[in-house]
């Protein structure tokens, strides 16, 4: 038998027993930690349904429990546990970003956000909060939607950035369009963000827009 039709015959745990962690699919890594099957169904069949809900893995940090519970197979305890595991990867993220990046252009801060942000379905507006260092402190996704200045309200972003003690920030867009171009909505919530800062003390560093694989940086191109 062949060593990837042994893989395939195994269970996950089997599997993650005999050739490690990175062995596993996604998919197998949902299933051993939703961990039972139902009278019907595998676990596995059950966590490719939870991948296929979602067009992206990325985006399952942003489910609720009560979307996770409309997955056929998936109670409170499934979800509970999922939403746990995504919870506890982003503090490990959140931790290894504090420790080790320095962002010093605009290139090192749209690779830290470029494999999350450039392909979701929906518009995500995330901050990045340094230090005096321009180390990176925090990070977090303020809004979820289409982006106007009714929602992306300054006293939102620069409240977080206070709380965290941050002397500078940066921030972040996708157009799920993949063309980052500024539309004027973009431009107008950068202004506003620009003089709130200024009065509060905390700079905005910049405003970068992600595309596919490409990005336009507002402040590099002279809109701030």
């Amino acid at each position: 038998m062949l060593a990837n039709e042994i893989l395939g015959s195994e269970k996950p745990r089997e599997k993650l027993q005999n050739y490690g962690i990175e062995s596993l699919s996604t998919s197998e890594l949902v299933a051993i930690i939703i961990e039972t099957e139902t009278k019907n169904e595998s676990v596995l069949t059950i966590a490719n349904r939870i991948i296929m809900k979602f067009k992206h893995v990325a985006e399952m940090q942003y489910a609720s429990l009560e979307e996770l519970q409309l997955i056929n197979g998936i109670g409170l305890a499934k979800a509970s546990k999922i939403m746990a595991a995504v919870e506890l990867g982003k503090r490990i993220s959140l931790v290894t970003e504090r420790e080790e990046i320095v962002i010093r252009c605009p290139d090192d801060a749209v690779k830290l956000v470029m494999p999350e942000l450039a392909f979701l379905f929906q518009e995500h507006f995330q901050c990045i909060f340094l230090n005096t260092k321009n180390q990176v402190i925090y990070r977090q996704t303020i809004f979820v939607g289409g982006l106007n200045a009714s929602i992306v309200h300054p006293r939102e972003v620069f409240r977080l950035a206070l709380r965290k003690s941050a002397a500078s920030l940066m921030c972040f867009h996708n157009h799920p369009s993949g063309d980052p171009s500024p539309s004027s909505e973009d431009l107008l919530v950068t202004k506003r963000l620009v003089e709130a800062g200024n009065i509060i003390g905390i700079t905005l560093l910049d405003h970068i827009i992600i595309g596919k694989n490409k990005y336009i940086s507002l402040k590099e191109k002279g809109y701030f």
